[in-house]
């Protein structure tokens, strides 16, 4: 089976930006009537960001954990629904205008401090959560503990600790343990939580004939319970703090360069292992999601490593990544890599290129790249069929806004191209015609939003993840235009049938 079957077509919305009640999107309700707006859009994929616990920055690729959920994505309306929560605990106020991070954490640490205290009086909803986390006792016992051990340290990092925790000592583990076990029992009843809604979820999602795309980014979180668990396989310090770190050399979106401060893997260590760290790490999410973007795929060819101390990314040089025997490995787990994608955009090379091509991965073209110069990799006619096409990631601004910032050389190119029309218009029927087998739209391209609604600026650690989606911002209108896209470009669910 193929990662993108037939010719489809897909959104990306991050669950933040759904218009949910409060602070901030979430499961439940809002996000039903988004799978309903899908299928009335004929869209056989939603694109998500990561939905882990998200760290500095509330960025989703910073999480304090890649396999646990993101507790503000956990719905108090089904949580009442289910007999946790009181009516009167309910959020009563519409959705916020942007995401509000600190408003949603204090309200969801209130939400599901009451859902906890009725969960204890409830033996068979403990009996139930017990069944549902017992699959997950590789990850839930020690992320429980590393979340209850940063509560007890007011948020500060694992190498702020004190130096029996930080390294993990068995004797002082075991003393913490029970000395906080009244909240490590709350953070495994949080992940029951959202475990039971994430299931619902997806069985509404498969209800509705749409397929969930998730996002595994390459590299975890300096502060996260995966670096604090396996220090061995990460470049550290003896302290715990990064020796080298990740990031790209100058790019299309940093003419300087980005450090993301990530820790760097010993990729020999993992290879020492049959890179089982890894594969158990795919598996998990691909338990989780139909189809999985792997973010920054030219890491596992070369990776571009940085100082800790260097003053810019331009200090970085390139190294070998695991290269083809980490998914030789993965491969050996299951039948292929169907379900995956790679994101390769940036710096490809014909090394990077042949990673993917030789384990039939699709690639990624986004069609704001595709007017910079002449003869550019992602104008639509030179996309090839395995590929997944955007007009924008979440990393690009809006088309509205690239086209507002474009230059007037470029803007001729592509209207010369596109022909006349409102810009987002033109771009999403580029990307619908193209060869790709899957093209995704970001919603606010959908609606022709401008700058003020773009999801994240790489490179800036302030302002980012809060765009939100208005409750009537997608309406039958916007549905049945794609709907009508869908058709005449082949992308409709008759197409897939025919192909078999």
């Amino acid at each position: 089976m193929s990662a993108v079957a037939g010719r489809r077509g897909g959104i990306l919305l991050h669950l933040t930006s759904l218009p949910s009640p409060g602070a901030i999107g979430q499961l439940g309700p809002a996000a039903e009537a988004f799978v309903d707006w899908l299928a009335a859009a004929d869209q056989a994929v939603w694109q998500i960001l990561p939905s882990g616990p998200p760290g500095f920055g509330d960025s989703p690729y910073g999480a304090h954990s890649s396999r646990a959920g993101n507790p503000l994505l956990i719905s108090p309306l089904e949580l009442f629904e289910s007999g946790l929560l009181p009516r009167s605990v309910l959020p009563s106020s519409p959705a916020t205008p942007r995401v509000d991070f600190a408003r949603a954490r204090e309200d969801q640490e209130r939400i599901l401090g009451h859902a906890f205290k009725a969960y204890e009086q409830r033996p068979e909803v403990r009996v139930r959560f017990e069944e549902l986390l017992a699959p997950e006792a590789s990850w839930l016992d020690d992320w429980s503990l590393f979340a209850a051990l940063k509560e007890a340290h007011e948020g500060a990092p694992w190498t702020a600790w004190e130096d029996p925790l930080r390294d993990r000592r068995r004797e002082d583990l075991d003393r913490t343990r029970h000395r906080l076990r009244h909240r490590i029992a709350f953070h495994r009843f949080v992940q029951g939580c959202f475990l039971e809604q994430w299931r619902r979820f997806r069985r509404r999602v498969r209800a509705a004939g749409v397929q969930v795309l998730g996002d595994l980014p390459i590299y975890c979180s300096a502060d996260s319970v995966e670096v604090w668990q396996r220090r061995d396989l990460f470049e550290l310090a003896a302290d715990g703090h990064p020796s080298h770190v990740a990031g790209v050399p100058p790019d299309y979106f940093s003419p300087r360069g980005q450090t993301w401060g990530n820790p760097l893997y010993r990729w020999d260590r993992h290879r020492a292992e049959g890179f089982r760290w890894w594969t158990d790490r795919l598996a998990s999410a691909l338990q989780r999601f139909d189809l999985l973007r792997l973010d920054h795929f030219r890491g596992f060819e070369a990776f571009w490593r940085i100082p800790a101390n260097a003053e810019s990314a331009a200090a970085g040089e390139w190294r070998p990544g695991p290269g083809g025997d980490l998914f030789t490995a993965f491969v050996g787990t299951r039948e292929g890599l169907a379900p995956l994608i790679a994101e390769d955009l940036g710096v490809v090379t014909p090394e990077v290129e042949a990673l993917r091509r030789s384990f039939d991965l699709p690639t990624m073209r986004v069609l704001q790249f595709a007017f910079d110069e002449p003869g550019s990799v992602h104008l639509p006619h030179a996309i090839p069929r395995r590929a997944v096409v955007y007009t924008g990631t979440h990393d690009n601004d809006t088309t509205v806004g690239w086209w507002r910032s474009l230059g007037d050389q470029a803007k001729r190119r592509a209207r010369s191209y596109l022909g006349p029309g409102p810009i987002h218009s033109a771009l999403q029927r580029a990307a619908y015609t193209s060869p790709a087998e899957l093209a995704i739209l970001p919603a606010q391209d959908v609606l022709g939003l401008g700058p003020e609604a773009r999801m994240n600026r790489p490179g800036s650690a302030v302002g980012n993840w809060a765009w939100r989606l208005s409750p009537q911002d997608l309406g039958t209108g916007e549905a049945e235009r794609l709907a009508e896209l869908i058709a005449v470009s082949d992308r409709g669910p008759e197409t897939e049938t025919a192909a078999g």
